[in-house]
């Protein structure tokens, strides 16, 4: 499995997915993240205010934010190098890049509702 590393925005916690007004988008890839994980992906997340060494550490990562500031937020690494920046991947992305089958290709292998070609 390959490395995959997450560099999050300044968030409330470490997934964003707290308080009373939820990014829907966050609360989706923190399940993609664990889908992930569950399946052997080797994935770190780093949050901005909770970590920032993280960022300041990492030389690709601190020379993104030189660039185009934290607004630019978030950063996925894979294996040490930019696979994507400015927003959350798809779950199908995640799988990609952690070498795991795509979701639907596991529903259908598992039996599950897809049939005929098309999933529900």
């Amino acid at each position: 499995m390959k490395h995959i590393e997450v560099f999050d925005p300044a968030l409330c916690c470490s997934t964003g997915v707290c308080g009373v007004d939820v990014d829907q988008t966050l609360v989706t890839f923190s399940a993609d993240i664990d889908w992930a994980r569950h399946n052997g992906a080797h994935i770190a997340r780093h949050n901005l205010s909770q970590e920032p060494l993280a960022f300041a550490e990492n030389p690709i990562v601190k020379a993104f934010l030189e660039r185009s500031g934290q607004e630019a937020l978030p950063l996925f690494l894979v294996e040490g190098e930019v696979a994507l920046a400015g927003r959350y991947p798809s779950r199908a992305e995640l799988a990609r890049w952690a070498g795991i089958d795509p979701p639907v290709a596991q529903a259908k292998a598992a039996g599950g509702c897809c049939s005929g070609g098309r999933c529900c």
